[in-house]
């Protein structure tokens, strides 16, 4: 079987969009002048110059006074829209918004503000994140139009393909009002970076289990299979709602008896470990992909848990801060 080679215009055209967007500077606020704007003819564009070219041919050879009026019509309206597309890019200014952190192959949203100090209305403008050289698929566009000397926030998305902290993607802003002849655009590259968390596992097992605390016996921190930790006991009026036990809820009847809450005291005696070695035999990123779906899952039930990573142990602790802190211990690993 014949290895299908790579095209070689499509290779070099890659080479060189890398070097040329090597060459940008990293920057989160950008305005466009004539040094960063660029303009060349759309397909329409050029179809319109070979009809002119067309016409203009015809009116010299058959002496053509309206065929000249014609034509010359339609090339200053062309040479007059490709003024005002140059300029409805020229002089606007953009500011990137921060995003927060994302999981790998979740869509990150994050705000582009786009800032017009002139006194007329900028329209047709549209934001998208660059497609990769050599990489397949349309780009998604975002369309706005910037009123007279005001701003406008556009939210470009993007999927986050690997784990870790890393740039924002390359974007590029258009536009092609009125006549759609031309197309002015431009590319940035954003200084911004963006912290990217493995992805949950869809379906995990249940969390490990508990381990006893320094000076504690094993017998006295066993733990279920479910994840649940034993020691819970009858529900007693004044009892926080944290500690009870839903799960077991339906067993309990309209006085309240069988609701079962879980025993503070006896949780002293254990500690849950999110544990890298105990994440099953799999590779690096399914394993932590399974300790990402277990801090979510600890933290939604509100437990105290650690994490030990290769080379890291982050101490057993419970809130928001604390799960982010983790989340970024696996992002970083």
């Amino acid at each position: 079987m014949n290895a299908v080679l790579p095209n070689p215009l499509a290779f070099v055209r890659g080479r060189f969009q890398q070097w040329w967007q090597s060459r940008l500077p990293l920057t989160d606020s950008v305005l466009l002048t004539q040094r960063n704007v660029y303009i060349l003819p759309t397909r329409p564009g050029f179809m319109l110059a070979l009809t002119l070219t067309v016409l203009l041919v015809a009116s010299i050879n058959y002496q053509l006074n309206l065929g000249y009026l014609l034509t010359f019509l339609l090339a200053g309206s062309a040479v007059v829209g490709m003024h005002v597309c140059h300029g409805t890019l020229r002089g606007l200014a953009m500011n990137l918004i921060a995003p927060p952190a994302h999981f790998v192959g979740a869509t990150a949203l994050f705000d582009v503000k786009l800032t017009n100090t002139r006194q007329t209305v900028r329209h047709g403008i549209g934001l998208s994140v660059l497609a990769a050289p050599g990489a397949p698929g349309a780009l998604h566009w975002a369309w706005t139009d910037v009123p007279a000397q005001n701003s406008t926030t556009v939210q470009i998305a993007f999927t986050p393909e690997r784990r870790g902290l890393h740039h924002l993607p390359v974007l590029t802003a258009e536009t092609r009002f009125p006549l759609g002849t031309f197309r002015v655009w431009t590319i940035w590259r954003p200084a911004a970076q963006m912290l990217v968390y493995p992805a949950p596992e869809v379906q995990p097992p249940p969390l490990p289990p508990g381990e006893p605390r320094s000076g504690r016996t094993a017998a006295a921190a066993r733990v279920q299979s479910s994840g649940e930790f034993d020691g819970i006991r009858g529900y007693r009026r004044g009892d926080p709602l944290k500690l009870v036990l839903w799960k077991k809820a339906a067993k309990a009847d309209e006085q309240g008896n069988g609701l079962v809450v879980r025993d503070a005291q006896q949780a002293q005696h254990y500690e849950l470990q999110l544990d890298f070695a105990q994440a099953g035999g799999m590779g690096t990123e399914a394993r932590l992909s399974r300790l990402c779906a277990w801090v979510l899952m600890a933290h939604r039930q509100g437990l105290s848990y650690g994490l030990r990573l290769p080379g890291l142990q982050i101490k057993p602790g419970s809130g928001e801060a604390h799960k982010r802190q983790c989340l970024e211990a696996l992002a970083l690993c």
